[in-house]
């Protein structure tokens, strides 16, 4: 992993599909604030890792942010239920809200995550 202020660079063997995801840290949120990448359906997604209902990380353990069917993304405080492709809220305290998306780029076995792109 390679992180500047700008982009986070991970190699793409080290997602695998609907498995645990990636963290790395967005200090420009804060200090302990996390974003996080998953793969689902072959692509990566990332966004902030803090639920739209409450500002939670949503890992039970670090990295495992899918529901036992790796359908949703799932918040391990209160039980939202995220769409993985789109960050919508689709069941839980904060339905109809979104979380917060990172630009992800794909290319060369490497996934680029901009980081400026959800301040």
């Amino acid at each position: 992993m390679s992180i500047n202020e700008c982009t986070v660079v991970l190699n793409s063997a080290d997602l695998p599909d609907g498995g645990n995801g990636l963290r790395f840290p967005l200090p420009t949120f804060g200090q302990n604030v996390t974003g996080f990448v998953v793969r689902f359906k072959g692509t990566p997604y990332a966004y902030v890792n803090q639920c739209a209902h409450v500002s939670v990380e949503l890992d039970w353990n670090q990295g495992e942010f899918f529901t036992a069917q790796q359908d949703f993304l799932i918040c391990a405080t209160h039980g939202a239920h995220y769409r993985p492709d789109n960050g919508f809220c689709v069941m839980g305290p904060c339905k109809g809200k979104s979380l917060k998306p990172l630009q992800v780029i794909e290319q060369n076995n490497q996934i680029v995550i901009n980081i400026a792109s959800a301040i």
